[in-house]
C-alpha cells in the first residue's frame, strides 16, 4: 500500500514486458525457431502420422522388395556395361532377344526380293543393310537399313519395303565406274557424279580415262562428254588435267600437251581439229599447242625438234666471204 492506503499495482499488468534494447521479441524468436525446425524428425513423423496414419498401420505393396532388387540389379548391370565398354554387346543381345520374340509371334522374314544389284552380291547387300537370319520384320528399321546401304560408295540410292507379315523387298541403284581421279599422288575410281568408289588397284579399271587435279572429279563428266564429240582427240587422250580449278589441259598419248581456254572450249577444239586436218599438227614433233587465246595458236616444239630446227637454220645461213689475200 502506498501512503494513501492504496494497493500498489504494476503498470505492466496484463501486458508483455518490453524486451531489453537490442533483443528480438520473444514471439519473433519462436517464429524463427519454428521455421528452421520444419524438417525436425519429430515434427516430420507427426506430419506423416496425420497424413498417412500410424506407422503400424502402413501396408507395403506385395512384391516391392523383388522389384527393388531387380531394379538394383539392372542398374548395376547397366553401370558395369557402360564402365566396361560392353554396351554394344549388351544392346546386340537385347536386339536378338527382341527379334526372337517377334519371330515367335509370326513376324519372321521368310522371303527377301532384291533388285538393281550388279556388282554387289546378295550377301553384300544384306550384310550392309544389317539384315541377318535372326532379324524380324516387325523390328526392322527400314530408314536405318536404307541409310546403311547408301553409305556404301557403290550404291547411289536404295528403297526398302516391308510387306507384313514376313516379306521384304530391297531395290538398289548402283553407281558405275566412270573415270580414274588422281589427286595428291593417289588414284581412285570415281562415278560420274564425282563420288569416290574405291582406290584404284590392278587392271580392272585401267581402261578408264584419267582426270587429274582438285575439283576434276566433279567436272569430269561434262568435259569428257564434250571430248566424245571429237573422236580424234578423245581416242588419243592420256589424261585430262584440271588447272587451278578453272580450265583443262589435254595430255595426248604421243606426249603433246593441248592447253585449252577457260571459256569457249568447243571453239578451241574445233580449231585444233581443223589445224590437224590441214597440217597434221598432231603427228608432228611438238611439245605443246596453246589454244588459250582466241586470235592465235601457239605451238611449242619438242627439245629435239627445236635443236634440229636450229641446226637447219644454221646450215641455211650464208657463209661470210674470206678477206683479201
Amino acid at each position: 500500500m502506498d501512503g494513501r492506503r492504496r494497493l500498489a499495482e504494476p503498470v505492466t499488468d496484463g501486458a508483455e514486458t518490453r524486451p531489453a534494447a537490442g533483443k528480438a521479441p520473444g514471439s519473433r524468436r519462436v517464429r524463427v525457431r519454428a521455421r528452421f525446425n520444419i524438417f525436425d524428425r519429430g515434427r516430420l513423423m507427426r506430419s506423416m502420422r496425420r497424413r498417412f496414419g500410424p506407422v503400424e498401420t502402413w501396408q507395403i505393396p506385395r512384391g516391392i522388395g523383388v522389384a527393388a532388387a531387380i531394379t538394383f540389379m539392372l542398374a548395376s548391370g547397366t553401370y558395369g556395361a557402360v564402365r566396361g565398354g560392353h554396351l554394344p554387346e549388351v544392346a546386340a543381345e537385347l536386339r536378338d532377344f527382341r527379334d526372337s520374340m517377334a519371330n515367335l509371334a509370326g513376324f519372321r522374314i521368310t522371303s527377301i526380293a532384291l533388285a538393281g544389284q550388279n556388282r554387289l552380291t546378295r550377301e553384300d547387300i544384306l550384310e550392309t543393310a544389317g539384315i541377318t537370319g535372326r532379324s524380324s520384320l516387325l523390328f526392322l528399321d527400314a530408314a536405318d537399313a536404307r541409310a546403311r546401304l547408301k553409305a556404301n560408295p557403290w550404291i547411289a540410292d536404295a528403297t526398302i519395303l516391308k510387306l507384313y507379315p514376313g516379306r521384304l523387298h530391297i531395290a538398289v541403284t548402283e553407281r558405275d565406274a566412270f573415270a580414274l581421279w588422281q589427286r595428291d599422288g593417289k588414284v581412285e575410281v570415281i562415278a560420274d557424279d564425282g563420288a569416290v568408289i574405291e582406290p584404284f588397284a590392278g587392271p580392272r579399271f585401267a581402261a578408264l580415262p584419267l582426270v587429274v587435279g582438285a575439283g576434276a572429279e566433279t567436272r569430269a563428266k561434262d568435259f569428257l562428254t564434250l571430248l566424245d564429240q571429237y573422236p580424234l582427240i578423245r581416242d588419243q587422250l592420256r589424261a585430262a588435267v584440271f588447272v587451278a580449278e578453272r580450265r583443262w589441259n589435254v595430255m595426248l598419248k604421243n606426249g603433246i600437251d593441248v592447253r585449252l581456254p577457260e571459256a569457249d572450249v568447243g571453239q578451241a577444239l574445233d580449231a585444233l581439229v581443223k589445224l590437224d586436218r590441214d597440217n597434221k599438227i598432231l603427228s608432228r614433233d611438238i611439245a605443246a599447242i596453246d589454244l588459250r587465246l582466241a586470235d592465235r595458236i601457239t605451238v611449242q616444239l619438242s627439245d629435239e625438234a627445236a635443236a634440229a630446227r636450229l641446226d637447219a637454220l644454221k646450215a641455211k645461213a650464208p657463209k661470210k666471204k674470206g678477206g683479201a689475200a
